[in-house]
């Protein structure tokens, strides 16, 4: 049976900055990002400090507070020594993120007699290098990565166990197993009333992938205690991996972060050759003296060119600016680097590269591959500019009011703005589909049904016409009324009916999002 220990050291960014800083590690430290409070250490947690603090807020709780940027680079290279601590004891270890590791349990537990034995001796490698870290034993990586939190080993078989009453808020405690949008994901499930894992486990998965995104199915499969992401079966072509001979020998470090890009852009472009990407990938340096320097990274999300590159400097710079005489320290200058893909995910995990959801706003490409940016371009070309609109999220109340298209290539501006108040406004999940159908709601008489003026229905809605087919209605939520309906006035000029919203599933579990204008009601959207 598979089983995972993941090594977890609490609070690695305030760590990473107290030994960047040189202080003996109690003085209180914060790391800052976006003028926030992104980690602290323990000394500046009792004093009051907490994680999205602004500055000020957390200066004024601990006057002798330490605010640092935060550096991701600090991290991964002060993070290094760690990983070549715990190698020593473990030989395969995978970097998840700076300050979390993880290796296969199954077969290093044979070398020191059980689960607690290995993971003592991982922590002890931990502390040899003066850093505080607890250790979880699990059979799925999610499940090791939360036992560590709290220094558990789950034993075999019991990860749904120890996951049920588990917050549901732990499917984005973790941003290394956790992708853009999840925190949104917590908080629909929430306000839906679903609480814990156990209760989200208990959901069917049909219903999770027709209801919400594809990443709230692959975080439902976590929370059943099941893989969270399968590997490609199809074999690593070998012409994907990048080989290269440094001429002459690399000894400073920016020019291996500039020959690590470089490899990075070449490896992506391989892969995008090949329609695949990257979601675990190992790095080997190689000496003049034959010394071999490797690391695995693991990663949630489909590495990016970016990405790529600042694993490759993390590694590079940590190991470089080791002390001669130093466990594993470099023994010459570099002479090989070598990138090979260890996991790679089908094609059906690629959807982000039209819509750039994978990569920077600062690419300069607006987020598109070089081939869509291309053949975009060349339909501008043929059929003119305005012929090729982009959608944009722009601010609104209803679901259609929220999405805006500006001309590609022009600067995207919403025509509403985002973060203004917008009372009234429609709560997520939005539609999936949006639609303008003529509909019409009936009462157990066959009466039509409307919206009173103070925003109730008028009578409780039983059946549902649309298109001319009429469907019955097992469960509504609403009306929520936004506005005053204008058309619909009495004779002395007061309002007798309001605009509304309401949300219907029918017995062929459709969901449907009705709009009531004018005294009708209209499909305005389909959730899917």
């Amino acid at each position: 049976m598979q089983r995972i220990l993941v090594l977890w050291c609490p609070d690695w960014p305030a760590v990473a900055a107290a030994q960047a800083l040189g202080g003996d590690g109690t003085a209180p430290v914060a790391v800052l990002a976006s003028g926030a409070v992104a980690a602290c250490s323990r000394t500046a947690r009792e004093a009051g400090v907490r994680r999205g603090m602004r500055k000020r807020q957390a200066q004024s709780a601990c006057p002798e507070l330490c605010v640092v940027p935060a550096d991701q680079h600090r991290d991964g290279r002060l993070f290094e020594p760690v990983v070549a601590a715990v190698t020593g004891v473990v030989p395969m270890t995978e970097v998840l993120r700076p300050g979390l590791l993880a290796v296969a349990a199954d077969r290093a537990v044979r070398a020191f007699g059980g689960e607690e034995e290995l993971s003592e001796a991982v922590i002890a490698a931990a502390e040899a290098v003066g850093v505080t870290a607890r250790a979880g034993v699990a059979d799925q990586l999610f499940t090791a990565v939360l036992a560590a939190r709290s220094g558990r080993c789950v034993p075999p078989g019991g990860d749904a166990g120890f996951l049920r009453d588990r917050p549901i808020a732990d499917l984005a405690v973790e941003p290394a197993l956790s992708g853009a949008g999840r925190d949104d994901l917590v908080n629909v499930l929430w306000r839906l009333g679903i609480r814990t894992l156990g209760a989200f486990a208990d959901l069917d998965p049909v219903d999770v992938a027709s209801r919400f995104s594809a990443d709230a199915a692959a975080v439902h499969r976590l929370a059943s205690a099941r893989p969270g992401r399968r590997p490609s079966r199809a074999p690593i072509p070998a012409e994907l991996e990048v080989d290269h001979d440094c001429d002459p020998p690399v000894d400073r470090i920016d020019a291996a972060a500039f020959l690590g890009r470089r490899l990075a852009d070449e490896l992506h472009r391989r892969l995008a050759s090949a329609g695949l990407a990257c979601t675990r990938l190992t790095v080997h340096a190689i000496t003049e003296l034959g010394q071999r320097h490797s690391r695995t990274w693991r990663c949630a999300e489909p590495l990016t060119p970016d990405a790529t590159a600042d694993r490759i400097r993390w590694q590079l710079e940590g190991w470089l600016t080791r002390a001669a005489g130093t466990q594993d320290a470099p023994d010459s200058p570099l002479v090989g680097l070598i990138l090979e893909p260890t996991e790679l995910v089908d094609p059906g995990a690629l959807q982000h590269a039209l819509t750039g959801a994978g990569l920077p706003p600062e690419s300069g490409i607006g987020g598109l591959g070089d081939q869509a940016r291309r053949a975009l371009v060349r339909v501008q070309g043929l059929l003119g500019g305005d012929a090729v609109r982009v959608p944009v999220r722009s601010g609104g109340r209803g679901p259609a009011e929220r999405v805006s298209s500006v001309v590609f290539g022009d600067e995207k501006v919403p025509a509403r703005p985002v973060d203004a108040a917008w009372p009234d406004r429609l709560a997520g999940p939005l539609p999936t589909l949006l639609c303008r159908d003529a509909a019409e709601l009936f009462d157990a008489r066959g009466d039509a049904v409307g919206v009173t003026p103070r925003g109730g229905f008028t009578a409780e809605p039983v059946d549902v016409a649309v298109g001319g087919r009429r469907s019955r209605i097992r469960w509504w939520a609403g009306p929520w009324p936004f506005g005053i309906d204008a058309p619909a006035r009495s004779a002395d000029a007061r309002p007798v009916a309001v605009a509304a919203r309401a949300q219907v599933l029918l017995d062929d579990s459709r969901a449907l999002l009705l709009c009531y204008r004018g005294a009708h009601w209209t499909v305005e959207g389909v959730y899917e």
